[in-house]
């Protein structure tokens, strides 16, 4: 095997190369999330109420999909780093299966229980009604946006970030040219409401998905897909999962921690609910370039703790730890200062803009202690320390921000809930701060300077 540029380029150009291309195309993904419900905002407060209580149900597909990717991704790279050509190929060709197995699972739960899903939150028969429509599609059709996933990691774990830049740009373009065709019935198609926002969702993942898989096929040289030659290898799929099950529990968590704070605010209004998904859609914005950061730098970490090169390793994490922080810096200006007109984008009634706007600067303030714990939490799941990242998120959102919402729910004042927030991503941080440093004493004592 030839040297990867993981192992070679300079650190900084390097990540850059990386990351840049994966924070274009998540800011293009963040950009049609806000899109999408800006569009469901014209139709009604409930309309997009329904989306904001779907939006557990498609992040616990996203958990699933990108926690296996991170143990896919974590895998492969390290096993470039060994130079070790026939564990790169079962390991993508185990991931596909996996990924397929998976996809089956979420379309028959999602088919069979979306309507549940609902009324356990609501008995609002038009939030009930919106919402089961589009989760069964989203859920029915997940296969694109699984594969997606995958196809995508694999490119991301050999370094050609690039490519996913154009995948997850076309797929979120068409995402967004097809919204509100679908929805309002445009050029002669049906009017489809909510349903529409869902049905041009999946089609932009499924034409996302065929354009990865033939990029992989076509210009991913460091991969060989012998389909014919594969048989299920459990050794593989126990080592993709020993980092992949953390992440997808780590991962699973905000779905929990969003169903609960749902569960919380809806006592107040359905109004407080249209709120916080307003608020999930635009703090997307400020977090995906974090997590495209994150792409780039984790097989970055993973290839260089392969070929034992720890002064490779720590400049990448202090260097995406400075990108990070900088760019949250940068979000909470923006929340602080123009909330109310964030808020305007989803066709907010006077309510929501007055429960929306402190809403918005109460919880900016966590930002910067936010880009802190989440790079630390990539460098956990880089390194096969994935039960580290759980262990972080489980305190922040279930230990912490959770409960700490409800006791601050009892007051009866809405605006005290929205300080939980900062409050648990405080705690994140000591504990990312503690077990950052365990790693650090164990990659010294592995590869002394």
């Amino acid at each position: 095997m030839e040297d990867n540029k993981m192992g070679t380029m300079p650190v900084n150009k390097l990540l850059i190369s990386m990351s840049l291309p994966m924070m274009i195309s998540m800011l293009v993904q963040a950009l049609y999330n806000i899109v999408d419900s800006v569009f469901v905002a014209q139709i009604s407060e409930n309309a997009l109420t329904a989306v904001s209580l779907a939006f557990p149900l498609q992040n616990l597909m996203i958990a699933f999909a990108g926690g296996t990717a991170v143990g896919v991704n974590a895998l492969l790279s390290r096993s470039l780093g060994e130079k070790n050509q026939n564990h790169v190929n079962q390991t993508a060709l185990n991931a596909i299966f996996i990924f397929l197995i998976t996809t089956l699972v979420f379309m028959i739960g999602g088919l069979t229980l979306s309507h549940t899903f609902f009324t356990v939150q609501t008995q609002n028969s038009e939030i009930v009604t919106a919402g089961t429509q589009y989760a069964m599609i989203v859920t029915g059709c997940s296969i694109g946006l699984f594969c997606q996933f995958l196809f995508e990691r694999l490119l991301q774990a050999t370094g050609r970030t690039l490519f996913t830049m154009f995948t997850q740009g076309l797929g979120a373009i068409i995402n967004i040219i097809l919204d509100p065709i679908f929805i309002f019935g445009l050029f002669g198609v049906p009017k489809m409401g909510v349903a529409g926002a869902a049905i041009a969702t999946v089609i932009g993942q499924i034409i996302a998905c065929l354009l990865a898989l033939f990029f992989n096929l076509r210009f991913n040289h460091d991969i060989q897909f012998y389909f014919r030659q594969f048989k299920p290898n459990l050794h593989i799929i126990k080592q993709i999962y020993s980092v992949g099950i953390p992440s997808i529990i780590m991962q699973s968590i905000g779905s929990i921690m969003t169903f609960g704070m749902n569960t919380i605010l809806i006592q107040f209004s359905t109004t407080a609910t249209a709120v916080f998904g307003v608020y999930f859609k635009l703090q997307s914005f400020v977090f995906m370039p974090i997590f495209g950061l994150n792409n780039g730098m984790i097989p970055i970490i993973a290839y260089n703790l392969g070929a034992k090169q720890k002064n490779r390793m720590l400049k990448t994490i202090r260097l995406a730890m400075m990108y990070a922080i900088g760019l949250m810096v940068i979000g909470v200006i923006v929340f602080e200062s123009i909330p109310e007109i964030l808020l305007g984008f989803f066709n907010a009634s006077d309510a929501m803009i007055e429960i929306g706007t402190p809403a918005l600067r109460i919880i900016a303030i966590h930002f910067v202690l936010a880009g802190y714990s989440i790079v630390c939490s990539a460098v956990f799941q880089a390194v096969g320390k994935g039960t580290y990242s759980l262990l972080s998120s489980l305190i922040r959102q279930l230990f912490v921000l959770l409960p700490c919402a409800f006791v601050l729910s009892l007051f009866g004042q809405l605006n005290l809930i929205w300080l939980a927030f900062p409050i648990a991503e405080l705690v994140a941080v000591i504990i990312s701060t503690i077990l950052f440093n365990r790693i650090k004493k164990q990659l010294d004592a592995l590869m002394p300077s």
